[in-house]
C-alpha cells in the first residue's frame, strides 16, 4: 500500500446537494482522494453515494438540485464549471464507469463503433491514432483486440466482457481519477474477482486513481487502501481499510461489519484486503 502525505490530495470536496425543499441528501460531506490510492466509499441504498458521484462529474441536474461547498480537483472548483468545461473533463481527467455494462453500451452499435467514438471525445488524428488507442485499451483490460471482437455487438458478449469494453472505454485516455459506481454488484462472483483484481492493476500500473463506491465490504477490503463511511448523506468514518474495517469506531460502521457474512475460518479482512 502506498504512503500517502495530506498534500496528495487529486481531488477534495465539501459539499452539501438538496433537492428542491427536501432535506439534504448530502451534509457537509467531506472527501478526500489522494494520488495514486483506492478510496472505498461504503454506504447502504439511499445513502447518497451516486448522488456525491454525479456532483464530482457534473451530471446533477442543476434546475432541481441546490449545491453548496467545493469540489477541487486539479486546482478548480468543479462547482464552478459550465457545462461545455464539464465536457472537457468527464471522461478525459475524470471517468466513470457504472453498475450495468449491458444498459451502458448502445445494443444497436458495435464494439468497434463504440470505441471510436469514445476515442474522438476527447481526441483528434488519424484513423491508426484511433485503431493504436483502442488495442492498448483492450490489452489494458485482458480482452482481444482483433476484428472479430471489434465486430460484436454488445448482447453478443458475456455480462464481464461488456464490462471489460466500460473500463477500457473509460481509461481510453488515461484519466487521473476514475469514478466505479457500483461497478461490481451485477456481476456473478468470480467474474466480480476478475474486475476488482483488474481495477488493482491498473491502479498499480498506472497510478490512476479509483473512487469506488459500493456497498460491498468483502470487495472494498480487497482493493481499497483507504475506506469512506457513508450514513445518512453524511462521512461518519475514514481511515485506512484496516482501521475502518477491523477496528470500527463508529456505532454505524460497526453494524454494518456485524452484517457482513463470516469469512471462512482461518481468513481475516486484513488477509483478504493482501494487507
Amino acid at each position: 500500500m502506498r504512503e500517502h502525505s495530506q498534500s496528495d490530495a487529486l481531488l477534495s470536496a465539501k459539499i452539501s446537494v438538496r433537492y428542491g425543499d427536501k432535506p439534504e441528501v448530502l451534509r457537509d460531506v467531506e472527501l478526500e482522494v489522494r494520488r495514486g490510492e483506492v478510496l472505498g466509499l461504503i454506504g447502504q441504498s439511499g445513502s447518497g453515494k451516486s448522488t456525491l458521484a454525479m456532483a464530482i462529474l457534473g451530471l446533477l441536474d442543476r434546475k432541481k438540485e441546490k449545491t453548496r461547498g467545493s469540489i477541487h480537483f486539479a486546482d478548480r472548483d468543479l462547482l464552478t464549471l459550465r457545462e461545455s468545461e464539464f465536457r472537457q473533463l468527464r471522461g478525459n481527467k475524470i471517468a466513470l464507469v457504472l453498475q450495468s455494462p449491458l444498459s451502458s453500451l448502445n445494443p444497436a452499435l458495435k464494439i468497434r463503433t463504440q470505441l471510436r467514438e469514445a476515442w474522438k471525445a476527447h481526441a483528434n488524428g488519424p484513423a491508426g491514432d484511433c485503431d493504436r488507442a483502442i488495442r492498448t485499451a483492450l490489452e489494458s483490460v485482458s480482452l482481444p483486440s482483433d476484428d472479430d471482437f471489434l465486430a460484436k455487438y454488445p448482447a453478443q458478449m458475456s455480462v464481464g466482457q461488456a464490462q471489460r469494453v466500460l473500463i477500457a472505454m473509460a481509461i481510453m485516455h488515461r484519466p487521473s481519477l476514475l469514478i466505479a459506481d457500483e461497478a461490481t454488484s451485477a456481476l456473478d462472483v468470480i467474474t466480480q474477482s476478475e474486475i476488482l483484481t483488474l481495477f488493482r492493476e491498473l491502479n498499480r500500473n498506472s497510478g490512476m486513481s479509483i473512487l469506488y463506491i459500493s456497498h460491498d465490504l468483502a470487495s472494498v477490503a480487497g482493493i481499497c487502501d483507504r475506506v469512506a463511511i457513508l450514513h445518512e448523506g453524511q462521512i461518519v468514518e475514514t481511515g485506512t481499510t484496516n482501521q475502518v474495517l477491523l477496528s470500527p469506531a463508529h456505532d454505524y460502521t460497526r453494524r454494518l461489519m456485524a452484517a457482513m457474512p463470516k469469512l471462512p475460518q482461518g481468513i481475516s479482512l486484513s488477509k483478504a484486503a493482501g494487507r
